[in-house]
């Protein structure tokens, strides 16, 4: 039986359409998803909206909608992004639906029945944006001497009753946590900045708010609605089916990993836990926070005008070529940027140029020249043998190392690297002018290149799903013969090759007219 491998994006909060960093995290996680299907996991990846709280009541009201309204509205926006995206999720969901506010008073009576939660009086910041409470010697002062959060987003000033929690109960346990499983959170510097935080001691959080009701009620107490980040955390339990013993509960809780951005470690590595430890339930395996997504080295801000709707630059540039560029250009865990240039030099110069070209010059050599397929005889030479060692290295070692430490750039190097030994291969061997003087040596040479094209395309299924299912098809490998294991079992090189109807899957794209995305 495959091993149960879970894995869950943040929830998206939808007050307004995705942009570029949602979609960077969709992909990020499909990318996992896929790979580790690839091999030979049982995934289930959940993703969803996250549609409670103060900030979706008050774009709610602005718009002359019902909250309900605009969460309707909006989620569909998400859905149809991972969709256009060809995100792989198993679960898409939403804060909203019976079954997540079951399950989230259903976590939080198990923290009642624990002793960690009380009734008090709040008094204190809160950011409206980030859905946060903060203490007052983590606020900066703003260009008008006004209070912001260490995000730079406004807080005021809020007095109401409340339900707390004893995070402060938690401090001990968490160092722990942190101690005895130093991958819990990742990236290294995201560890090292919780705990520092932990260490400088934890006060207990204010989880209800009375003043609105846009969320999940508190059980016995209705005139509260819990605090937004207590009903969001819980979405991945909810997925699952708790608070219900289902087959899916027993099957992939805890989470294996959940991949979230760096702004939000905190409540996923302290909160979370802490509220998993008090319901005296499993803990996730590991908190990954990634950096930002830039454009040409700016965070995305209406203001400045440079929202980007991700779907857009899919249309343009392809979705294969989008993930690819994503993935590649970007030292995963480390804020990274993009511009539409970078996207189109990364595209011609790998995709298009380099592997896009080595497949189809090959495939259709052996479309044009052998009938569609051909039996190798001709024994394998040292060059043959050397670039089959190269990309069966990069494709079922290097790879997929690097994948497992989610270091994607690294593992796509490593792949190109092997592209670039491909390329020089068909150069010094030029089958082209085997065909007139040894044919035989031609057919081993095909055969060595169909082997690596096979490897090549499966390895980096993960990041371009359509374009390695094209090439795979026109390989006429079977369905069943696409995972790493498949790699390891099997080589195209020693067997019958045959080739059917290969097209290009990488044009070459235009250089951007001086447009800014």
């Amino acid at each position: 039986m495959a091993e149960p491998y879970y894995l869950t994006t943040a929830i998206s909060y939808p007050n307004g359409k995705p942009h570029i960093g949602h979609a960077y995290e969709a992909i990020a996680a499909d990318v996992i998803a896929r790979f580790k299907r690839l091999q030979g996991f049982d995934v289930r990846f959940q993703t969803g909206t996250d549609e409670h709280g103060l900030k979706m009541a008050q774009k709610a009201r602005e718009l002359g909608k019902t909250p309900a309204e605009l969460s309707d509205e909006m989620s569909q926006y998400f859905i149809d992004m991972c969709d256009g995206l060809n995100v792989s999720y198993d679960v898409f969901l939403r804060t909203t639906e019976p079954r997540h506010h079951a399950a989230s008073q259903a976590l939080w009576q198990r923290m009642a029945a624990n002793g960690d939660l009380y009734l008090d009086r709040y008094e204190g910041w809160y950011s409206i944006r980030d859905e946060a409470y903060y203490d007052a010697s983590e606020l900066v002062d703003g260009e008008g001497g006004e209070k912001l959060s260490p995000q730079g987003t406004p807080v005021e000033w809020t007095v109401e009753e409340s339900w707390f929690f004893r995070l402060s109960a938690y401090g001990d346990r968490l160092l722990a946590l942190y101690r005895d499983n130093p991958d819990f959170i990742r990236p290294e510097s995201r560890r090292n900045e919780l705990m520092r935080f932990v260490e400088g001691g934890l006060r207990d959080l204010s989880v209800s708010r009375t003043s609105f009701d846009w969320g999940v009620k508190v059980p016995g107490s209705d005139s509260h609605v819990m605090y937004v980040w207590v009903d969001a955390l819980t979405n991945y339990l909810t997925g699952l089916g708790f608070p219900e013993e289902t087959e899916a509960y027993r099957k992939w809780w805890p989470a294996d990993l959940h991949l979230i951005g760096k702004d939000i470690v905190r409540f996923h590595a302290v909160y979370w836990p802490a509220f998993l430890m008090s319901a005296n339930l499993p803990l996730p395996g590991q908190v990954f926070g990634h950096g930002f997504l830039l454009n040409r080295g700016q965070k995305e801000s209406k203001s400045l005008g440079n929202v980007t709707d991700p779907i857009d630059l899919a249309e343009r540039y392809g979705v294969d070529t989008l993930r690819y560029f994503l993935m590649r250009e970007v030292a995963f865990g480390q804020d990274g940027s993009y511009s539409p240039e970078a996207i189109v030099t990364r595209a011609n110069a790998e995709l298009a140029n380099s592997f896009g070209n080595l497949v189809q010059r090959v495939l259709s050599f052996i479309a044009k020249n052998c009938d569609g397929g051909f039996t190798a005889e001709a024994p394998v030479t040292e060059a043959d043998a050397a670039l089959r060692a190269k990309v069966s290295a990069a494709c079922r070692e290097e790879l997929p190392a690097a994948f497992d430490r989610l270091a994607f750039s690294v593992g796509i190097e490593a792949w190109m690297q092997a592209v670039f030994a491909c390329n020089q291969y068909v150069d010094e061997q030029a089958p082209w002018a085997l065909r007139k003087t040894d044919p035989e040596r031609m057919r081993r040479v095909l055969a060595t290149l169909c082997g690596c094209i096979r490897d090549l395309a499966v390895a980096i299924s993960p990041i371009v799903p359509v374009a390695s299912t094209k090439m795979l098809d026109a390989l006429c490998i079977p369905a069943d013969a696409r995972d790493l294991a498949a790699l390891a079992a099997t080589d195209p090189a020693l067997g019958a090759i045959r080739v059917d109807s290969p097209s290009p899957v990488f044009p070459r794209l235009d250089p951007p007219a001086g447009d800014a995305a």
